[in-house]
């Protein structure tokens, strides 16, 4: 098995939480909060956390430029609740200053399945994830509006989309770090390694 160096974005959000269950996929995790730091890694994880807070730090470290660039250039990142808020190019309801990095041609909505008090679990059958469904853990949840044609819904949940995938880029409203099931992390990381793969071709 190819090993592959995956980042998350540790400017703010459950970071740990992404380390550990991207070391369990059999990753090596590092925290990303450096320009230099982004350059080594072969794949990116954008945590749960508040999107703003995230965008504003991201534009403060001097991150959200070189993030642009290395994700337009194919590198593979996963976004879960504010992290797919950050991949989307387009928020639906941003708040004043909200930048995001981009990356699937989607509309996100921001809090859209309520607010902290309203978080709730639920199974969700993600396509390309095998076995039982995925416990899904969402808390003040985004959930994906419209998707473009290059985008591919993996999940749908209460009638909304919930999971996508555009190319290298993958993204889930709930927070699949929070449960013990890596599989959602494992899939991430496989692609991470095709990635690397073709590139080294």
């Amino acid at each position: 098995m190819v090993t592959v160096i995956i980042g998350v974005l540790a400017l703010q959000g459950d970071v740990r939480e992404h380390l550990v269950a991207l070391a369990a996929a059999d990753a090596v995790a590092r925290e990303v909060r450096r320009p230099e730091e982004l350059a080594e890694v072969d794949g990116l994880v954008i945590p749960g956390g508040e999107s703003t807070t995230i965008s504003k730090l991201a534009v403060l470290f001097g991150l959200m430029e070189p993030l642009r660039a290395r994700v337009r250039d194919g590198l593979p990142v996963y976004g879960t609740c504010a992290g797919m808020i950050m991949l989307a190019d387009k928020i639906l309801d941003p708040r004043s200053g909200q930048e995001t990095v981009g990356g699937i041609d989607m509309i996100v909505r921001r809090n859209a399945f309520g607010r902290q008090n309203e978080s709730f679990e639920a199974a969700v059958d993600i396509k390309g994830v095998t076995g039982d469904p995925v416990e899904g853990v969402f808390i003040r949840a985004p959930w994906v509006e419209s998707v473009g044609a290059g985008t591919e819904v993996l999940a749908e949940h209460d009638g909304h989309v919930v999971a996508v995938r555009q190319g290298n880029a993958l993204a889930t409203s709930f927070h699949p770090e929070l449960t013990g099931d890596h599989r959602v992390h494992g899939l991430f990381a496989d692609m991470v390694r095709a990635n690397r793969a073709r590139r080294s071709l």
